[in-house]
């Protein structure tokens, strides 16, 4: 399971975050899941781990007239997201602690958060919770590590820079949680049924080599672990150059696996 470390992003994170890696990472799965979230015709939604607004954006899009309730752990994250996406309603929450009513929405959703849960099993009852009878529960997570090019490349990076002591986040964290029958096992202990699972590849599409170094250096807890290690400008300057090696001084794009998990409540929970 995650430390705590890996759960909080500091003010200019969410910056680089939101610069560099949303456009090239993460819009693209959004998309596939607004899309996703938009057949059930969800009336009430809460958005857990929202980050900056990016899959909050892609539903306000497909959900005309919906009310959604977007959260993040981190307050940076929420100041940058509600003003990304003023017509959602944000606030602060944790997702192991979620501070709302029994039934209060129709549909929860999670953009790559669930790997930052430190205990799933019981993350997932208290979104069980929170759920109508018969309410849907849609997140996407990381496949296998070798299965995202980009991110692969600066892990090796990183190798190379530092061979006795490599950062281990995105392997640790975000690449962590892609075992589909421990998905499953964790959610049916949690009280849902009907849970499906598909693989979806998609590609991730850079300005540059640099840019992404600079997103995954600088915006993400990968930070902490370089500058506990090394000078964090020097290293994002080295994994820039390495993944120029590998994918071209031009737009840098890669192949990239998400896993897309839907889960029901229960119409009777007697």
């Amino acid at each position: 399971m995650p430390d705590e470390a890996s759960r909080v992003w500091a003010e200019d994170m969410s910056t680089a975050y939101d610069e560099y890696l949303v456009p090239a990472v993460f819009q693209p799965y959004a998309d596939d899941l607004a899309s996703r979230v938009a057949r059930h015709r969800p009336r009430v939604v809460l958005e857990l781990a929202a980050g900056t607004g990016v899959l909050t954006r892609a539903m306000t899009a497909t959900l005309p007239g919906a009310h959604i309730t977007a959260t993040d752990l981190n307050v940076a994250m929420v100041d940058v997201g509600s003003a990304r996406v003023p017509t959602a309603t944000w606030r602060q929450a944790d997702a192991m602690q979620l501070p709302f009513g029994e039934a209060s929405f129709d549909l929860v959703a999670c953009q790559f958060g669930v790997m930052f849960f430190p205990d799933r099993p019981a993350a997932y009852a208290g979104i069980a919770r929170v759920l109508t009878p018969g309410g849907h529960f849609l997140f996407n997570c990381w496949g296998p590590l070798v299965t995202h090019d980009v991110e692969t490349a600066v892990i090796a990076a990183l190798a190379e820079c530092f061979p006795d002591d490599p950062p281990s986040f995105l392997a640790r964290v975000p690449h962590g949680y892609h075992d589909e029958d421990l998905i499953a096992a964790d959610l049916t202990t949690a009280g849902f049924d009907d849970v499906r699972v598909d693989t979806v590849e998609l590609d991730c599409t850079g300005k540059s080599a640099p840019d992404l170094a600079r997103g995954y250096c600088r915006g993400t807890p990968l930070r902490a672990e370089i500058e506990a290690r090394a000078d964090l400008a020097a290293t994002t300057e080295a994994v820039g150059t390495a993944l120029e090696r590998r994918f071209g001084s031009g737009p840098v794009v890669g192949r990239m696996a998400a896993l897309v998990v839907s889960a029901e409540v229960p119409g009777d929970r007697s």
